[in-house]
């Protein structure tokens, strides 16, 4: 008992501070970039609509954390097995697709951006490729939870 414990506990401080970086980043970073952005380009607002997909993707995340918080009291408490669970499970799994949708949006939002601009958008279509798969690792390892645990709860209670 001790040893779940402890690991749940070490699991929870870690979403803890990915909370708070999410966090800082959507009330310091992001604002401050638009600032730097308005300042350097004045009239130019074709950051705002990443910015938008910026903070729709950390909403999502956000979602995410808190429902992997929930999950790992649960399993704390004896009650990994429960219907609760499979909630938190599938609210994960949809935060994770619904990220993945976002950063489609964005993708295709530079792709157009980058015909009238001129400028080369295979750095940060890139990084999005890769939050796509890292994304899609996630959503996948939760379908995976996912369908043994809806099984187990549709199993009779007689048997």
């Amino acid at each position: 008992m001790h040893a779940k414990q402890g690991s749940t506990t070490f699991l929870k401080v870690i979403i803890f501070l990915a909370g708070i970086t999410v966090l800082a980043l959507c009330i310091w970073w992001f604002p401050e970039l638009a600032i730097r952005d308005a300042r350097v380009r004045p009239g130019d607002y074709s950051l705002y609509p990443i910015l938008g997909f910026a903070y729709g993707c950390c909403i999502a995340f956000s979602v995410a954390l808190y429902q992997a918080f929930k999950l790992l009291t649960y399993i704390e408490r004896n009650n990994a097995f429960s219907e609760l669970s499979l909630k938190s499970l599938k609210v994960i799994k949809k935060s994770a697709l619904t990220t993945i949708f976002i950063i489609v949006l964005g993708i295709g939002y530079l792709k157009v951006l980058s015909k009238f601009t001129g400028d080369d958008p295979a750095g940060p279509i890139s990084l999005s490729l890769m939050g796509i798969l890292a994304t899609s690792i996630i959503a996948a390892i939760v379908d995976a939870l996912q369908k043994p645990l809806k099984n187990i709860l549709e199993k009779p209670k007689n048997d």
